[in-house]
């Protein structure tokens, strides 16, 4: 491990990928194919981790472990707030680096950059996955803070370095929950009070809707394509990853038309693991 914090220049060093599956709306299906995914894409040794409270239907490779437990503010019905047991100080006896990646991504390209690239904590910036809405330069303060707001689909951590964000919140959850609204924006701001809120590079995770699918009425005219560079396409916000694969994620305005190439991507059977 170098002394740029949790950068792994190492190839052969392990890694963790972490993932979370709670309820039923995630079936055990986005864990095993994001699973093969990543063995696709990350050729360095690695333990794929789900946190779930099912394990049925998962497969071998996936090592399930208990969703680690956590005090939810009173009459919390967001349970993405869950994610704050992530930054336990002892989390399930793991320790090391450990990539977080939510379950509703396909990982279309070289997961080691992920790993080598220098800083102690990385995220995706929330607003690289949206288009900009004009109305927020008439609030400066408002779009600041929502350009700096960390999205938790994707980051890299030491495993038990960050606590601090967890006993911020344990300290207050239902203050946590009222001054924030949600969970990320709670963890970019103690991240930022660390000094520890840094983002990946533009264009390693790319939104599907926003930076695949050709704006407006030229979606009529060609066909979604992935980005230079993309190496995770992320479904953040609406259409979600079943509704394009399902062919019900068009609307009046905007067509989504062959995804087959992201359909590979996703489907992808499990001998088939090696560029």
């Amino acid at each position: 491990m170098t002394s740029t914090g949790t950068a792994v220049d190492d190839p052969r060093a392990p890694v963790l990928i972490l993932t979370m599956k709670w309820g039923d709306f995630y079936g055990p299906h986005f864990v095993n194919r994001l699973r093969r995914g990543v063995k696709r894409h990350l050729s360095r040794p690695h333990r794929f981790i789900c946190f779930t409270d099912d394990t049925r239907g998962l497969d071998q490779e996936v090592e399930a472990l208990p969703l680690p437990e956590i005090e939810l503010a009173e009459g919390m019905d967001d349970t993405r707030w869950q994610k704050m047991a992530l930054f336990k100080k002892d989390l399930a006896g793991l320790s090391g680096t450990a990539l977080y990646l939510d379950l509703d991504q396909v990982i279309v390209g070289d997961l080691e950059p992920f790993f080598t690239f220098p800083g102690k904590f990385r995220i995706l910036r929330d607003a690289e996955l949206f288009r900009a809405k004009p109305l927020r330069w008439v609030n400066p303060a408002r779009r600041a803070l929502l350009n700096s707001v960390g999205n938790s689909s994707v980051f890299r951590y030491e495993i038990g370095a960050h606590s601090h964000i967890l006993d911020a919140y344990l300290a207050d959850p239902d203050g946590a929950v009222r001054d924030y609204g949600i969970s990320q924006r709670f963890q970019s701001a103690q991240l930022a009070r660390s000094d520890d809120l840094h983002y990946w590079p533009k264009g390693w995770c790319v939104s599907f809707k926003n930076q695949c699918v050709p704006r407006h009425l030229l979606s009529f005219f060609k066909d979604p394509a992935l980005p230079e560079g993309a190496r995770i396409v992320c479904f953040a916000g609406q259409p979600k990853m079943e509704d394009v694969f399902s062919g019900n994620g068009g609307r009046w305005y905007r067509r989504i038309g062959d995804v087959e190439w992201l359909r590979r991507a996703w489907q992808m059977p499990e001998n088939d693991s090696h560029d």
